[in-house]
């Protein structure tokens, strides 16, 4: 199988390494920074440059770009796609893609499926890139349609060597509505408690607590920006919850009420439960 791979960054690198470290598969990749891709030429994690030459001679092309620049990339290069590839992108936001994703492959008749890998670093770029990076990790999968079971069986088989732990086939909005709560939120609370000046001092005081809530604090502001203003419907209704809660602690506290804050705290307890399955 053929694997073309546009932007060696960490996911679009890590993508060319798992493919070179566990199938036989060659690659083809494509970065706007020419040091990056001549490095991973040298290294050997991709096998060739993908450009207007070999696009056509790809059985799958993943799309490791930011939403805006996928979209680009597609318009400018579909007609170069074969009718035969299926094209993925990576991006943490599904619905504005798919949408255009979708249009653009049924005007060139290609399949476009969407895709976020659920796995990363708190740092970015291709030297941070890992064959390893999505093992027993999950990937949700955007297909255009779920009734296609062709398409779908053919996109399992190109993800088998990344070695990942579950495959998740949903719709854009259901993925945008989840990936509100599950990532993008993490991110921005993060973000968000490390700017409290306390954090300066946190030596000798830190542990386990502080370090699973601040690690996702240190992100690409760029990327997710983008990421946030896209979802930005999803993030504020998670958001007003989540401050609607605070405020509910807040208020026991400042009023010393010892019965209210317990309620709240078994309440959230309870809800870590449930949620795990215990």
């Amino acid at each position: 199988m053929k694997i073309g791979i546009v932007g060696l960054g960490l996911i679009g690198g890590s993508l060319a390494k798992a493919y070179k470290e566990y199938s036989d598969n060659i690659v083809y990749g494509y970065d706007i920074n020419k040091p990056v891709q001549d490095i991973a030429l040298m290294s050997k994690t991709i096998d060739y440059v993908l450009d207007i030459s070999t696009i056509p001679l790809c059985d799958c092309i993943f799309i490791a770009l930011y939403p805006s620049a996928t979209i680009n990339y597609l318009k400018q290069n579909a007609c170069f796609i074969s009718k035969n590839t299926i094209v993925m992108d990576t991006c943490g936001t599904k619905r504005k893609v798919c949408e255009a994703g979708f249009k653009i492959a049924s005007e060139y008749g290609f399949v476009f499926a969407g895709g976020h890998p659920m796995a990363g670093k708190q740092n970015s770029g291709f030297k941070y890139s890992s064959a390893t990076l999505f093992k027993d990790a999950y990937m949700i999968v955007v297909p255009d349609s779920t009734d296609n079971i062709r398409v779908l069986e053919k996109i399992k088989k190109i993800l088998e060597p990344l070695l990942f732990k579950h495959i998740t086939i949903t719709t854009a909005n259901k993925h945008d509505k989840m990936i509100a709560f599950t990532s993008q939120m993490a991110h921005l609370v993060s973000n968000a408690y490390i700017k409290s000046p306390t954090a300066k001092a946190h030596k000798g005081f830190s542990a386990g607590s502080y370090k699973d809530l601040t690690r996702v604090a240190y992100l690409n502001e760029e990327m997710w920006t983008e990421l946030f203003l896209e979802n930005k419907d999803n993030l504020v209704n998670e958001l007003d919850y989540l401050m609607n809660q605070l405020m509910e602690y807040k208020k026991a506290l400042t009023d010393n009420n010892e019965n209210e804050l317990k309620k709240l705290l078994v309440e959230g307890k309870i809800c870590k439960e449930e949620v795990d399955g215990r």
